[in-house]
């Protein structure tokens, strides 16, 4: 059964002292999240918000004294809180919604608005973002000094099981042990590939070159479930990357899943998806990522499936 926020809440460390301890955390937060969702965005107006309606509202949300918590409380108790705790505690809740877990998951990089204090850089936040919900379902913080891309597999490494999921991002974000990871959780990707990536973007030209002539070399094995048929798991071969190493000669080793099966090849630039009779679909994006006026590919597709 599902947990409801309150309950979900209730599992947040208070780091405050409990001597003399005046309101207490879920409450706190509560209000927070009803003033939010009545439209409010500022510590101050939330705090207003429940003083002019302290009778009933501090006694619906659990502050027996009947006082409501001042601004400048709800800053110093919200600053104290754990935040990658709190985060895991509100993507579970949001998990306990969408049993059957995510479609599609969204990887940006955004600088939090306001978050700029004169030298100071502002706040980059790295999240994780499901359609479905309409909502970040994990996100940390990326310090000035690290690889966005890094930051991308500590926030692949807390997110829920992928299976059944296509992760998408731009082209900071193909690189092969992004790759790894997404396909280790049990999802898989769609990436860009963009014409600074000179080696993966020949690679792919010359897959698709070897599709369209009917001579693309088949895969080891078949992909199914994650694993082939020989069960190895595809972390241990194909992979897929900004270059190549030296030793990976073959471009079916460096692009995971990309031939896995059968592709569906348009007949001409600009085609829609194609489907073959086994019902396996191709991915074919036609954003100009390869040069002036020409269209390029996209690495990465669901297990079965070819993409462009």
């Amino acid at each position: 059964m599902a947990r409801s926020l309150i309950e979900r809440l209730g599992e947040l460390k208070d780091p405050r002292d409990p001597r003399g301890l005046r309101y207490p955390l879920v409450p706190v937060l509560a209000l927070c999240v009803v003033g939010i969702l009545a439209g409010h965005t500022s510590l101050a107006a939330i705090a207003q918000f429940g003083r002019l309606r302290k009778h009933w509202l501090g006694h619906a949300l659990g502050f027996r004294s009947g006082r409501i918590p001042a601004a400048t409380t709800l800053s110093l108790v919200l600053r104290a809180l754990d935040a990658d705790d709190l985060d895991r505690i509100i993507g579970a809740w949001l998990a306990d919604r969408h049993a059957d877990g995510w479609d599609h998951i969204a990887l940006d990089g955004k600088t939090l608005r306001g978050s700029r204090d004169g030298q100071v850089p502002g706040v980059h936040l790295l999240a994780a973002y499901a359609p479905q919900a309409s909502a970040v379902i994990a996100q940390l913080r990326v310090d000035a000094t690290t690889n966005e891309h890094k930051a991308a597999l500590r926030l692949l490494g807390v997110l829920p099981p992928l299976k059944g999921a296509v992760v998408t991002a731009d082209a900071m974000f193909t690189h092969r042990d992004v790759c790894e990871q997404v396909l280790a959780n049990g999802g898989d990707y769609i990436l860009y590939a963009k014409d600074n990536q000179t080696t993966l973007e020949r690679d792919l030209r010359d897959l698709f070159a070897a599709a369209e002539l009917g001579c693309l070399p088949p895969p080891p094995a078949a992909v199914m479930g994650g694993e082939y048929a020989d069960g190895h798991h595809p972390q241990q071969g194909a992979r897929a990357d900004r270059g190549a190493d030296a030793d990976d000669h073959d471009v079916v080793e460096r692009l995971p899943r990309l031939a896995a099966s059968r592709p569906s090849v348009p007949t001409r630039a600009g085609a829609a998806n194609r489907r073959p009779e086994d019902g396996r679909g191709g991915v074919w994006d036609h954003q100009s990522v390869a040069g002036r006026g020409q269209r390029g590919p996209v690495v990465g597709l669901q297990p079965g499936s070819l993409g462009h």
